[in-house]
């Protein structure tokens, strides 16, 4: 059985998590709450928790939205579940959609799409599919370690190459760098481009932000690896955490362009439903002189709560701190160069094509 515990006070930050409690999801009836029992048993080093990977066959594999904040229709996550364990994770709520913890049971119980080449295959195959570029990494990381086993996100890749299918990936973990023999070919194509998401590079923060991470300097690595190869790079700075993590926004984008990326973005965090709890108890344990400051911060930059889900201020907030955060990047991509020129152009769609099947010819 899942561990259920909800008490920052008997919370459960085993080595190498990022929560360190398992609260119920939103939909679940009944709720677990750790007592004391007045034993006084001591405190024992409790053992790393393990990670379960099941493995699924899904009925479908793209996914689709018309969210006016995000910059595209398409996108495919391979696995449920993250090990990468970032407390701020925003997709840590979908756990409660399989009765499952967004909490330490995110990281821990993760689920597998095996027949996800398969299903894009077919997909990509219809008559009426129209191509648009499919995201890589929009929800879980499509690199976490669990990658390096079921190579799934390897496999979708080499369908999109055969297909001529554009593909823009957001990721983590350095392990992308495995993939550049099928990146780098469609890259010269104008199909892919990769973007490394790093909002800091201070390796004990980052330890504690995202156990299970690439540590932010071999992230810099991977960038320049794959700029080398000919893959267009960008950094996405995200989440901008208030007082925690904003003051380096600056020293992140030099260091991205200094390592080969042309293309920036930023996303302040986010605390939607269960995250929320996930995060205050995080700051609480990791830095508690510091949990009231950035929480009002958030609040300030939040419209005086914790979340904000309103399009059109959900990714970068509202207030006079928001707007400072947002000139502050624009004035610092611009003194870099970040955003312009041609590895900014958009990928091309006009190249896909199903193998094996005769073409329309034009009548004029």
């Amino acid at each position: 059985m899942p561990l259920k515990t909800l008490s920052g006070k008997h919370a459960d930050p085993r080595k190498g998590r990022g929560a360190g409690i398992n609260p119920e999801g939103r939909f679940e009836n009944v709720v677990c709450e750790a007592f004391d029992d007045g034993w006084n048993t001591p405190q024992e080093e409790l053992p790393p928790l393990k990670t379960h990977v099941t493995v699924e066959k899904a009925k479908s594999i793209i996914a689709r939205n018309d969210s006016p904040d995000i910059p595209f229709t398409q996108s495919i996550n391979p696995y449920q579940g993250c090990e990468h364990g970032c407390i701020y994770c925003y997709a840590r709520p979908s756990h409660a959609y399989r009765n499952l913890s967004p909490g330490i049971d995110f990281e821990t119980r993760l689920f597998a799409k095996i027949n996800a080449a398969e299903l894009l295959r077919e997909e990509l195959s219809r008559p009426g599919y129209k191509c648009e570029v499919i995201s890589l990494g929009a929800n879980t990381d499509p690199y976490q370690p669990i990658e390096r086993e079921y190579k799934i996100t390897r496999g979708i890749l080499e369908v999109c190459a055969e297909f001529g299918q554009p593909v823009a990936i957001v990721t983590k973990n350095a392990l992308v760098e495995r993939d550049v023999d099928i990146l780098a070919p469609m890259a010269q194509t104008n199909l892919v481009n990769v973007f490394m998401s790093c909002n800091n590079l201070d390796h004990e923060l980052a330890r504690r932000l995202e156990p299970r991470c690439t540590a932010p300097a071999r992230r810099l690595q991977a960038m320049r690896h794959l700029s080398e190869s000919g893959i267009p790079v960008g950094v996405l700075v995200a989440p901008v955490i208030p007082f925690l993590t904003d003051h380096q926004i600056e020293p992140v984008l030099e260091a991205a362009w200094a390592h080969g990326a042309r293309q920036a973005g930023y996303v302040l965090m986010r605390l939607p439903w269960e995250i929320k709890d996930l995060f205050r108890e995080w700051l609480e344990r990791n830095y508690p002189l510091k949990a009231r400051h950035v929480m009002s911060r958030v609040h300030q930059m939040r419209g005086g709560r914790d979340n904000d889900p309103n399009f059109g201020s959900r990714m970068r907030g509202t207030g006079e701190l928001a707007e400072l955060l947002a000139q502050r990047f624009r004035v610092s991509c611009k003194r870099l160069g970040f955003n312009a020129g041609k590895r900014n152009r958009a990928l091309d769609t006009t190249l896909f094509n199903v193998p094996g099947r005769q073409q329309q010819m034009p009548l004029f």
